[in-house]
């Protein structure tokens, strides 16, 4: 069985370039080092260095071997931080998945209410758009988007509770020529540069696709982004323009207006998935009430301009 310590230490060694670097960052000595690359190259039955002038160089097998680790590493690492947290009678988790603008603007209000009730309590907060679990806790509740028009997605062993349907908005440069009106068609946008911040096809992004096809035609893209944030700081340069959900842009937005969407209008239904573990049940249910309060806020807040 491999050694998940030498492991490591390999992807130390590559990332220092030398046996010495990586013996220097880790307080061991560089014969130390040695030792283990030498019992990982016996346990693998790779080549994992070859000697280069005075050196080494680390081979294809070593790269690939250590590129391979790495989801293994953050498991394992979960699992030790577990065993250490058991030990030490700290054990108490809550992990929430959630999306990126929730993350934000809910998940502060939530950590303070949960950690009210359970002082002791670590929360993990990990971003399920895109979804990727590795080296994350099976989550206690998992915040999802949905279109506000579709049928609701249910997860097996959660309760599912509907959080808010909140509208999207068409975010502007401040010196857009529709910056002044009232609100804006969606139609109004066809023929504009856009900003893309879903580069990845998440629920939301597929429900702004959705609307625009519904209105006849493809955003013409002139940049393209995974981050709401960054995708917001583009607009305001003037690049061109977005439609995002109103929890996603922050009130203290500079250069940027948020202009209701009409003709079609565009709406996402945002859902809270609880665990229905019996040891979590009270922790769940106070984080589900602050959500339900955060959305409430949500829902009667007004689509304003920001400058």
């Amino acid at each position: 069985m491999l050694n998940p310590r030498r492991l490591e230490i390999l992807r130390a060694v590559l990332a220092a370039g030398s046996i010495n670097g990586a013996a220097r960052n880790l307080s061991y000595s560089p014969a130390t080092i040695s030792q283990h690359m030498a019992a990982l190259a016996r346990e693998t039955g790779l080549v994992l260095f070859e000697k280069q002038g005075r050196g080494i160089a680390a081979t294809d097998a070593a790269r690939e071997l250590a590129d391979q680790a790495q989801a293994l590493l953050a498991d394992f690492g979960r699992l030790e931080r577990a065993v250490a947290d058991l030990r030490g009678g700290q054990g108490q988790h809550l992990a929430i998945a959630c999306f990126a603008s929730a993350a934000e603007q809910w998940m502060p209000a939530v950590v303070r209410a949960v950690r009210r009730l359970q002082p002791n309590l670590t929360v993990e907060i990990s971003l399920n758009e895109p979804v990727d679990g590795r080296g994350r806790r099976r989550p206690d509740l998992d915040l999802r988007t949905e279109p506000a028009d579709g049928a609701g997605i249910r997860l097996d062993g959660y309760a599912r509770h509907e959080l808010v349907v909140e509208e999207l908005v068409a975010v502007l440069p401040a010196s857009h020529p529709l910056a002044g009106v009232p609100e804006v068609s969606l139609r109004d946008l066809a023929e504009q540069p856009w900003v893309d911040h879903d580069i990845y096809d998440s629920p939301i992004g597929r429900i702004v696709l959705s609307a625009c096809s519904a209105a006849g035609f493809a955003p013409r893209y002139a940049a393209r982004l995974d981050d709401h944030r960054a995708a917001l700081r583009l607009v305001a340069a003037g690049i061109g323009v977005t439609v995002l959900p109103r929890l996603a842009v922050p009130d203290d937005s500079p250069g940027l207006v948020a202009k209701p969407l009409v003709r079609p209008g565009v709406s996402r239904r945002i859902v809270v998935h609880a665990g229905q573990d019996r040891r979590r049940a009270a922790l769940v249910a106070c984080a589900v009430e602050q959500l339900r309060a955060s959305a409430g806020e949500t829902s009667t807040g007004e689509t304003s301009t920001v400058v």
